[in-house]
């Protein structure tokens, strides 16, 4: 692979360290990274204890309890994602769309093999929407239900807050994150601070709990706890729940700084945090329904409340925004119809807002809010989707180190094999939730998933349907040499969904109109499976005869299409379009079904929904829409 994420971001070298670079970056990834996992410990522990698999408050299960707890921080945080998942960035990108493009790109199974590990994927990446509702629900309602420690009384409140912390939230999303970003990592740090040092007061009057971080504590609960001790597993679960987080987030930061900052301040933090609550257990087995703020004193209660709503609002707001890159990812891709993305930053390219994501966000937090009522059970609606989009990643990592890397058969099975037992065994623990709520996810990711392969199958139907109704552009140029239509002065651009062949709107006007534009560009938008490509390469021109141009633009799957920065690159090789004197000519399709295919009726008819509603490519590209010609085409499929 050519660029790392941490050449790109940080060019660390011998020669070269710059040690304030690396402390922004690290204070910036602690606001935006490690808001998910940093906020676990608001009810983790209590799952275990006080959910629905609940167990016992005895020493063995708090000790075993917490065992499981710090080697699964250990096993799949620090060895699985931040050691070599994150190895896997494709041009310093990270992901589960990354990772899939990576093995579009290289892989060299067959089409079949190449489409089950896509397949997959892409399943995975839908699920991640189905955690991305859950997040911000679970995450802001566990810290508001700590106003019913300060009183009691306030119980009924909690509701209508979470719902009005989480209605402004999804509300200023269009504003961007830019204005309040420089505040997220000093209160994520103070909120790591606080966490740490009130877990640590309670270490130091009862010692005895860092006996669990011996790993056989934890094996023994497993024995003796049986089928409700592998149930209770999906309650540990959720304390490493921002793993995927950690390696989607990189190509922002780099590994170097989110791997600094897990090891020096998040893991020891959380830690400390996790034997301190085990600690309280211990002491006073009452405190199991909120151990949590058990930890804090009488006075900080109020500041605790308020810290940990902050908190849990940027760690959601931290998922929001990479559903927001997910989203783009997948309309680049191909696998989700256009949609409207602004770019909320002119200095931050990450930094985009999807308003059909935001508001589809909004009311399924809200919803999930109200439907369950409380953290803890909303807490049995998690895990599933995001433990199989963790079990994914283990899958497409396998054949990347195996295909791509070559690496060591053997040890690469007995790392995978380690990996692959420790991912069955929580996503098998998670299952056990289906009928508590964990089918939510489920659902909303299969949903997603026959979208997105239903609108990419469509697509291909529609273009090859196209493509037998017009021309190739070789045998229009030869038609031209044997009868020109009438030629008036002026520059026309055509967008075409192939280079090689002439876009009907083009054949429709010469059929209709008997005339064809002195210059004429055909320009064909192609996404790469490369996170970004580089100016120099990332326009091609090809000067064809009697005045007409080829134009392919290439972007990578991160990046933005922009019809003025094509243009320019495009008349530095040879073009001389004027931006203001071109006219846009591009395919209206109406879409009936009727033909006979391997798509099913539902679907025809799904896809031709979904492209009535897409975002028209005069919106997408930006086009300037008074000089835009749609023309419109009828296509069966």
């Amino acid at each position: 692979m050519s660029t790392t994420s941490d050449e790109s971001h940080l060019s660390f070298s011998s020669d070269n360290f710059d040690f304030k670079r690396l402390v922004t970056l690290s204070l910036a990834a602690l606001g935006v990274v490690f808001g998910d996992i940093g906020t676990s410990p608001l009810y983790a522990i209590r799952e275990c204890f006080h959910g629905e698999f609940s167990i016992p408050v005895n020493t063995p299960n708090v000790l075993g309890v917490l065992s499981l707890l710090i080697w699964a921080l250990l096993l799949i945080v620090t060895l699985k994602y931040l050691t070599f998942i994150m190895k896997a960035d494709n041009e310093g990108e990270g992901g589960i769309l990354a990772l899939t493009a990576l093995i579009i790109s290289h892989s060299k199974k067959n089409k079949s093999e190449r489409w089950i590990l896509v397949s997959l994927g892409l399943f995975g990446a839908a699920l991640l929407y189905g955690d991305g509702m859950i997040t911000p629900s679970i995450s802001v309602l566990s810290a508001v239900e700590g106003i019913q420690i300060i009183a009691p009384s306030f119980g009924p409140l909690v509701i209508p807050v979470t719902i009005a912390i989480l209605a402004g939230l999804f509300l200023f999303q269009h504003h961007g994150t830019a204005k309040v970003g420089s505040f997220f990592g000093p209160i994520i740090l103070l909120w790591f601070t606080s966490i740490g040092l009130c877990g640590l007061v309670e270490i130091v009057k009862y010692p005895a709990i860092l006996k669990a971080v011996f790993p056989w504590y934890g094996l023994e609960f497993l024995v003796n706890n049986h089928a409700k001790g592998f149930l209770v597993l999906g309650a540990v679960f959720l304390a490493v729940t921002g793993a995927e987080a950690l390696y989607a987030d990189m190509g922002h930061f780099g590994r170097r700084p989110i791997r600094l900052t897990w090891s020096l301040l998040v893991l020891p933090a959380l830690l400390l945090n996790y034997f301190g609550q085990g600690a309280v257990l211990l002491s006073e087995p009452a405190k199991s329904w909120n151990p949590f703020y058990a930890l804090v004193p009488s006075w900080g209660i109020i500041p605790m409340v308020i810290l940990a709503t902050l908190a849990t609002i940027i760690a959601s707001q931290a998922l929001i925004t990479g559903i927001f890159s997910l989203t783009q990812q997948g309309i680049q891709l191909g696998y989700i119809p256009r949609l409207t993305v602004q770019h909320t930053s002119a200095s931050h390219i990450g930094q985009i807002y999807v308003p059909a994501a935001n508001w589809a966000l909004m009311f399924s937090t809200i919803a999930l809010v109200a439907g369950f009522g409380s953290s803890s059970k909303l807490a049995s609606a998690y895990g599933v989707a995001v433990t199989a989009t963790m079990l994914i990643s283990a899958v497409l990592f396998y054949y990347v180190a195996r295909d791509l890397w070559n690496w060591n058969r053997l040890g690469l099975n007995l790392l995978m094999g380690m990996f692959m037992l420790i991912d069955l065994s929580f996503f098998g623990a998670s299952v056990s939730k289906l009928f508590h709520g964990a089918w939510f996810p489920l659902v909303i990711g299969f949903a997603l998933f026959t979208l997105m392969l239903t609108w990419k199958q469509g697509r291909l139907l529609l273009m090859k349907q196209i493509q037998d109704r017009t021309l190739t552009v070789s045998e229009f140029t030869e038609s031209l040499a044997i009868q020109q239509p009438q030629r008036v002065k002026g520059q026309a651009i055509y967008l075409t969904a192939n280079p090689d062949v002439v876009p009907m709107a083009l054949l429709h006007n010469m059929r209709h109109n008997k005339i064809l534009h002195s210059e004429v560009g055909l320009l064909h938008f192609s996404t790469e499976r490369v996170p970004r490509v580089p100016n120099s390469k990332k326009v091609e021109v090809i000067q064809l005869n009697y005045g007409m141009y080829k134009i392919i633009a290439r972007y990578g799957f991160m990046e933005y299409p922009n019809i003025r920065q094509v243009l320019a690159l495009a008349n530095q090789q040879g073009m001389h379009f004027r931006t203001d004197a071109i006219s846009y000519f591009i395919n209206r399709e109406k879409i009936v079904t009727g033909m006979k295919s391997k798509m099913s009726v539902w679907r025809k008819k799904l896809f031709a929904l979904m492209a009535r509603n897409a975002l028209s490519a005069t919106a997408y590209y930006d086009l300037p829409s008074g000089q835009v010609i749609e023309i419109g085409v009828q296509v069966q499929i």
